[in-house]
């Protein structure tokens, strides 16, 4: 009885010793050091992020939407070559993938001019009424600006929903 005792003293000893040796720290020299990082934000600021470029509007010159950015496509140098931008659809259905040159693609941090026009419309009286539609009285369209330096307000790509639709299709190949 007295030995299987010892042999179990004997292997938790052995056990506490090698979690005790795992956690001894080693010290080396590197001889390559970083260097300080005076702020989380230094040199960066101004630079987008990629994941809120996914998913990002995609208009055309005359504030028609186009579709949406559906991913990006970079070279083994981290230089992006074309956006992969999702025409047509709805809701992800029907979605056809057109992918248009990063350079021929111009990035805009304002928000898309509205294309509502006021309208005139009876009143209950039988007068005539005018009312703005898509645009809020209590505060002005220019109050509405993009304070977030990280990512674009929308993009736009000069061709109509028909031209991009007759782009040649972009696929995934394995």
């Amino acid at each position: 009885m007295i030995a299987k005792h010892m042999t179990v003293a004997l292997i938790g000893s052995a056990l506490l010793a090698t979690a005790a040796v795992a956690q001894t720290s080693t010290t080396t020299t590197n001889t390559m050091s970083a260097p300080a990082a005076t702020s989380s934000e230094s040199g960066y600021h101004g630079d987008w992020r990629s994941s809120k470029m996914i998913g990002l509007n995609v208009y055309n010159d005359a504030n028609e939407k186009l579709g949406s950015i559906s991913d990006l496509l970079l070279d083994k140098s981290g230089k992006i070559n074309a956006a992969v931008i999702g025409v047509g659809g709805f809701l992800g259905v029907g979605e056809r993938l057109v992918a248009v040159s990063f350079d021929k693609i111009k990035f805009l941090d304002t928000p898309v001019p509205s294309t509502s026009a006021s309208t005139t419309a009876p009143a209950g009286n039988g007068m005539r009424s005018e009312t703005t539609t898509g645009a809020a009285t209590s505060a002005p369209a220019a109050t509405n600006t993009k304070t977030n330096p990280w990512y674009p307000d929308h993009a736009v790509f000069n061709a109509s929903k028909e031209q991009l639709k007759a782009m040649p299709e972009f696929k995934y190949s394995t």
